[in-house]
């Protein structure tokens, strides 16, 4: 049976979000449990401030003392986020060494959505030639396939048949998800 990764929330001291997610990354990476922590996020979103008439952009954390960690869940990987320096603990776990509850995958959907983020992890998962479906803009619903993947303006090129036709379209990253 493969073993299922799901999102699960972290909870650090307040302030020190980013230097546990690095320091968890780190520690996955000499421990040898990349396999087992896929992805650590900070949930955080930009806002535009503005004060004396001049427009500023700002960080927000979305849920300061918390960070999300995308992973497999086993003893070893458990024990690696729970001992890393400034986690406090995992939520939805009642504690005595019971392991925790993960998020559903519409609350995770939701906080990747207002992140700007996708379900799909851009630097391992996605590649030329996958089947990828659509979940916002003009083609939401069409499924197509990733033709070129540019990072840097966060778009991807994916071939969709439209109308009996394949067409090259442009969808933002955040935009598409693996097809079932």
């Amino acid at each position: 049976m493969e073993e299922k990764k799901e999102w699960y929330v972290v909870n650090t001291y307040s302030g020190h979000e980013n230097k546990v997610k690095e320091d968890l990354e780190m520690r996955a990476e000499s421990m040898g449990m990349q396999d087992n922590i896929i992805r650590v996020i900070v949930p955080e979103e930009k806002i535009i401030e503005e004060k004396n008439g001049v427009k500023k952009e700002k960080i927000k954390k979305l849920f300061p003392g918390y960070i999300l960690v995308e992973m497999v869940m086993s003893d070893e990987a458990w024990y690696v986020v729970r001992n890393t320096q400034g986690v406090t603990g995992f939520i939805g776990s009642s504690g005595k060494g019971a392991k925790p509850t993960p998020l559903q995958p519409e609350e995770v959907q939701k906080i990747l959505d207002t992140m700007g983020l996708n379900k799909i992890d851009v630097q391992t998962e996605l590649e030329v030639g996958m089947k990828v479906k659509v979940v916002g803009g003009p083609f939401n619903g069409m499924v197509g396939t990733v033709d070129t993947i540019d990072l840097d303006n966060s778009v991807v090129d994916l071939t969709i048949d439209l109308f009996g036709q394949d067409t090259q379209v442009e969808v933002e990253l955040n935009q598409i998800q693996k097809a079932d």
